[in-house]
């Protein structure tokens, strides 16, 4: 798995290096100091995923996740945030990132967001999804209410099956895990995956994965753990 870095910090590229090396299947290809720079290195590189950092110079990480996802969307983007940024990852959730990661998180789960999305998944970290919730809570409890009731009234719109294929999305499952789980083809979860992105409005499978947290819909365990 190819995997290009960009951050305008060298410390933590190093540190992004160091924790992807540890598993074997992954190598970073190249670096970039700015978000002009990773989208130029993305282009020459084509990696299966780019670890961008939120904040840099000359183009931000939106503005070059946003172009690399329409210039090459084979490659997945991983979004590294900090505490306090919490406007900067809901702008995150439209310009077609699929990951969201917090710098001060545990090593596992930079390789684990990593694979999910190299895999076509969805990944919040925990700590993303609480600063979410938190930041829309914050806007008053007639706000979060009315979020909520938005969220369940474009998700009644959804057949049954894409409700369960909606639930998997919220938990961060990639369409091969969906598939095992529902038993169904992959080739019929990528269309059901399609269908609900087109009937609930929103652009990729993280912005879906918001919607189904917000309509309280959540994925069965798997059925050994029932």
């Amino acid at each position: 798995m190819r995997v290009l870095i960009a951050d305008d910090e060298p410390m933590i590229r190093a540190g992004v290096r160091a924790v992807l090396a540890t598993d074997p299947g992954i190598e970073v290809v190249a670096e970039a100091a700015d978000g002009h720079e990773a989208v130029e290195l993305v282009r020459a590189h084509r990696p299966h995923v780019a670890v961008i950092d939120v904040r840099m110079p000359r183009t931000n990480g939106i503005e070059a996740a946003a172009e690399i996802r329409r210039a090459l969307p084979a490659t997945g983007v991983v979004m590294l945030t900090t505490f306090g940024e919490d406007d900067y990852i809901l702008r995150a959730l439209g310009c077609g990132a699929a990951g969201f990661l917090i710098k001060s998180g545990e090593p596992e789960e930079l390789v684990a967001g990593v694979r999910a999305v190299a895999d076509g998944a969805a990944y919040l970290s925990p700590k993303v999804a609480a600063r979410v919730v938190a930041h829309l809570a914050s806007s008053g409890a007639g706000a979060l209410a009315d979020r909520r009731a938005a969220a369940r009234e474009r998700v009644a719109g959804l057949t049954p099956r894409e409700r369960e294929v909606l639930s998997h999305l919220g938990g961060g499952l990639s369409n091969g895990q969906i598939a095992r789980r529902l038993h169904l083809v992959e080739g019929t979860v990528k269309a059901h995956v399609s269908s609900v992105l087109a009937r609930l409005g929103v652009d990729n499978r993280a912005a879906a994965a918001v919607v189904a947290h917000e309509a309280g819909i959540l994925p069965p365990p798997p059925a050994e753990q029932r």
